[in-house]
């Protein structure tokens, strides 16, 4: 019995190609797309066979293209088409926006260039992604000193230079918000606390309340985000010097649950007037972070103080360097630790 012979699949064109190839025959690709899908079919059977599927098909659709229609059916179409038109128009016509859109690219544009749609939809996302938090991070254009109102609950928060300490330590904080000063000048902070009347809490880093605010933000690890003891931190680090400041700042390196918040802590430490309270801080991050970034801020902190004759070359810190330079997990706090012992070798005990 005579077996009839089975047709061989047609080879699958390269699936980032199948649209391009399909436009490609209709020659609806600009230059640069088009020399792309040429170079490609050169080395690609399969989509070479593609595409010559698509252009037999084309041919083929040409040669059969019907008859063309009287003239009295072409007007009769035309004059229902504007008739529905005009109706669609009238019932909903587009925004502003939609029309801007769709001036300066049309529909039909994104459908004949996919790699270019693609490529600005990237460009978009990712400006309004860089943006948005930025514009949203700073809501409070007007100067600081300027009264707010909540009118639609009908409670106006009320500036406070002397608030209530109690206030002070209990009130959740809604947020921070703080604008560039003059030259030399501390920014302009305001803190807003939830308090059964809304109270915001106005002034420069340099106020009492400010300052107060700010370390009960960053004491509390618990009752804050991240972000607003990173800004508490990003502010404090203005008074540096001030004891409670640096105190506050030296906790958060050693006990502050966020990775983010104590490298920030180190980097607000680097300025101040070196204190055996740094040291020390210093050398327990270096010994028990378990943040290689944190470590490595730590390291890189003590040599630039062992540079300066800033630090006491004592036994506990040369042990914690020589334990360094041995185990650390990481190269670099390996290489640092190694070269704060020779910095500080010729160096007489302090």
């Amino acid at each position: 019995m005579r077996q009839e012979p089975t047709e061989q699949p047609k080879p699958e064109a390269c699936p980032e190609f199948e649209s391009l190839i399909v436009l490609q025959a209709a020659g609806e690709l600009e230059r640069g797309e088009s020399a792309v899908v040429e170079a490609h079919v050169e080395h690609c059977a399969a989509c070479a066979a593609a595409l010559e599927r698509e252009q037999r098909l084309l041919e083929m659709v040409t040669a059969s293209a019907p008859a063309e229609p009287s003239a009295d059916l072409l007007t009769s179409c035309r004059d229902a088409l504007d008739e529905a038109l005009d109706e669609l128009t009238a019932a909903k016509q587009p925004g502003r926006l939609a029309r801007w859109a769709d001036a300066l690219f049309p529909g039909h544009w994104f459908a004949l260039h996919p790699v270019w749609s693609a490529a600005l939809f990237i460009i978009i996302g990712f400006s309004v992604g860089t943006l948005a938090p930025r514009l949203i991070r700073q809501p409070l254009q007007q100067p600081v000193n300027a009264p707010t109102a909540d009118l639609a609950n009908g409670n106006a928060p009320v500036a406070a230079p002397n608030a209530n300490d109690q206030d002070i330590r209990t009130a959740d904080v809604a947020g921070i918000n703080w604008a560039p000063a003059g030259e030399n000048e501390p920014p302009r902070v305001e803190v807003q606390l939830s308090t059964e009347r809304p109270v915001v809490v106005r002034g420069t880093v340099d106020s009492r309340n400010v300052k107060n605010v700010l370390l009960n933000i960053l004491n509390s690890k618990d009752r804050f985000s991240p972000d607003l003891r990173l800004d508490a931190v990003e502010l404090l680090k203005l008074r540096n010097n001030d004891p409670e400041v640096r105190q506050a700042l030296c906790s958060a390196v050693r006990t502050d649950h966020n990775p983010a918040v104590r490298l920030k802590a180190l980097e607000a430490l680097n300025s101040a007037e070196p204190q055996e309270i740094i040291r020390q801080t210093l050398i327990t991050a270096l010994v028990d972070d378990a943040n290689p970034g944190v470590r490595i801020e730590a390291i890189n902190t003590l040599r630039a103080l062992a540079e300066q004759g800033a630090v006491n070359s004592d036994e506990q810190l040369l042990d914690v360097l020589h334990e360094r330079a041995q185990k650390d997990p990481n190269a670099y706090v390996r290489l640092q630790s190694a070269s704060v012992i020779h910095e500080l070798g010729p160096r007489e005990k302090y």
